[in-house]
């Protein structure tokens, strides 16, 4: 163990893989590449526009209420930064990851509405690579710094919905 603070800050994080919306837009990108590359698949215009429009509102809501939700209680968004509280009003109440949910549904929403029914496969890969990249070791992290709270909340409210 060193004495430098800067070592302890850096344990001090979930070291999850990489930032989440970095790996759904990497998801998005790849989808893309398959879009292109693939038979032409159109989808009817209530699938894009009315289906597409409201996966994005609530992907898009769920990102706001959970961001709202972390600046409330004073601690940081971003998982790569230490956590000084438990978040567990607003959408967390119904799951403990409303971002990564709101993240999906807004990468449906934009594979729908940009008529890019391909790029939606990459999408369960984008999720496997959340869930035991990102979420499990943020899970393991709030787990060590916050024991029994943390445990009490994660025994009442479903990892995703």
């Amino acid at each position: 163990m060193t004495d430098d603070p800067h070592d302890e800050a850096e344990r001090d994080t979930a070291g999850v893989v990489a930032p989440p919306p970095l790996i759904y837009l990497a998801g998005l990108v790849v989808g893309f590449g398959l879009d292109a590359l693939l038979p032409e698949g159109s989808l009817p215009w209530a699938v894009r526009w009315i289906l597409g429009g409201l996966l994005a509102v609530a992907g898009i809501g769920l990102l706001v209420s959970f961001n709202t939700a972390f600046v409330r209680r004073g601690t940081a968004v971003e998982p790569w930064k230490p956590t000084t509280a438990i978040v567990t009003s607003g959408p967390y109440r119904i799951t403990r990851n409303p971002a990564y949910l709101g993240m999906a549904l807004a990468s449906i929403a934009i594979a729908l509405l940009a008529d890019a029914p391909w790029a939606i496969l990459t999408l369960p890969i984008v999720i496997v690579v959340i869930d035991r990249m990102v979420i499990a070791r943020e899970e393991r992290y709030l787990e060590r710094k916050f024991g029994q709270e943390y445990l009490d909340y994660k025994r009442t409210v479903r990892r995703w919905i």
